[in-house]
């Protein structure tokens, strides 16, 4: 069982970005967050499998406080597919 890499890409603003990160870390396969401005990668922020919220909170801070002064940005969400990948292999298909 091999997992697929799957991005996810949102416009940020200020007043959605701390409750839309923070609602993707709780689904748990996020590994990796990139803050972009004018398709420059200002930020990225890797995460770990099985960390708890109290590590979070610094980076879910700098992401809102990134997105606060650079107001049109794009944030784009590395996460692990699992199900997807289940889906592709031979076992699963002949069930």
């Amino acid at each position: 069982m091999t997992a697929k890499t799957v991005w996810e890409s949102f416009k940020a603003d200020s007043e959605s970005v701390l409750e839309k990160v923070k609602e993707l870390i709780r689904e748990g396969n996020v590994r990796r967050v990139v803050v972009q401005h004018n398709g420059h990668t200002v930020a990225e922020f890797p995460l770990t499998v099985g960390v708890v919220g109290v590590v979070l909170a610094p980076v879910v801070a700098a992401i809102a406080a990134l997105v606060a002064l650079l107001k049109d940005c794009t944030i784009q969400v590395e996460r692990t597919d699992t199900a997807a990948a289940d889906e592709d292999t031979p076992a699963s298909k002949s069930a």
